[in-house]
């Protein structure tokens, strides 16, 4: 199974090396010195992971016969995609691929469906469950565990504990900072 592990970024220096946009919680496994991976689109690779270093938060990486910012640059939003035996799974229990995820069942904690996950969207400060409703809408759930305090591989479901206005905007909460004048 391939899985898609980062995205090629812009280029560092003038040595070769690109930041990358790590998807994948297990970078030091995946995008190690010696790794070869496909590549999306196919014809920019495969290319094989020469050296990795963090420079200032971010994973910068060299691969074998890039040497040169013009090289780098050509690789700019190409992705990363690795090999990987569908069994597999994260040693960190709370963990799971995408794939693993992909199809589960939606439902809330008492029992209302809410849909099936369609896709994983990697952002910076988390992930969100893209859930394609019945009646063909999507929500997007925050993939926290105050949010969804449950998954369910072996019955194939994900539950979710909404905050109120998350499904219905009906039924949303308005915060607001201000007192009432009037009192």
């Amino acid at each position: 199974m391939q899985l898609v592990v980062a995205r090629i970024g812009r280029a560092h220096g003038i040595k070769g090396e690109v930041t990358v946009e790590v998807r994948t919680d297990e970078p030091e496994l995946r995008l190690g010195p010696g790794a070869v991976l496909a590549t999306e689109p196919a014809s920019a690779g495969p290319l094989t992971i020469e050296t990795g270093r963090v420079h200032s938060g971010r994973l910068l990486l060299r691969f074998e016969g890039v040497r040169d910012r013009t090289g780098a640059e050509a690789l700019r939003n190409v992705l990363l995609i690795a090999e990987v035996d569908p069994d597999e799974v994260p040693e960190d229990p709370e963990e799971f691929y995408d794939h693993q995820l992909i199809d589960l069942d939606v439902v809330t904690v008492d029992g209302t469906e809410v849909g099936r996950i369609s896709e994983i969207s990697h952002l910076p400060y988390q992930d969100l469950l893209i859930v394609k409703r019945p009646d063909g809408g999507e929500v997007m759930i925050p993939f926290v565990s105050a949010v969804v305090p449950e998954i369910d591989l072996e019955e194939q479901r994900a539950v979710i504990d909404p905050p109120p206005g998350l499904l219905d905007e009906a039924e949303a909460e308005i915060a607001t900072g201000r007192e009432d004048a009037s009192s």
